[in-house]
């Protein structure tokens, strides 16, 4: 099998279609996906479901990736979990603000499988 057999990620991005893409690619790879549809829902299941790796969308409604992933990092008990902006905006600003608040890595939308996978595996052997 894959060497990302079951590592449980988290995708938290408001649209369907790229949580789906997500689910898929992991799922395939043998991961536990684990998918939230905002910050809040997020937030809520990260407790519950311990993921090791978090991928979240920086244009979300009511709580936005940089603040939901702020609020993770903030958190002692996740503090060293992963976190991997999504975003379709690819400017070094953007890419600065999520350095800012703790991202561990920036991936443009919309992502191939393999730069989903190659993301999960650099940050998952680092464990």
């Amino acid at each position: 099998m894959s060497e990302l057999a079951g590592v449980k990620v988290m995708v938290i991005d408001d649209s369907n279609t790229i949580r789906r893409s997500a689910e898929i690619f992991l799922g395939q790879a043998g991961c536990e996906v684990i998918l939230a549809e905002d910050g809040f829902d997020a937030l809520a299941k990260i407790s519950d479901h311990q993921p090791q790796l978090i991928f979240v969308d920086v244009m979300m409604p009511r709580l936005d990736g940089y603040q939901t992933c702020s609020l993770i990092k903030k958190n002692p008990r996740y503090k060293a979990t992963p976190v991997i902006m999504l975003s379709s905006k690819d400017g070094l600003f953007d890419r600065a603000r999520g350095r800012m608040v703790g991202s561990d890595e920036y991936l443009t939308k919309p992502f191939t499988k393999d730069s989903l996978l190659a993301a999960v595996g650099e940050h998952v052997q680092q464990r």
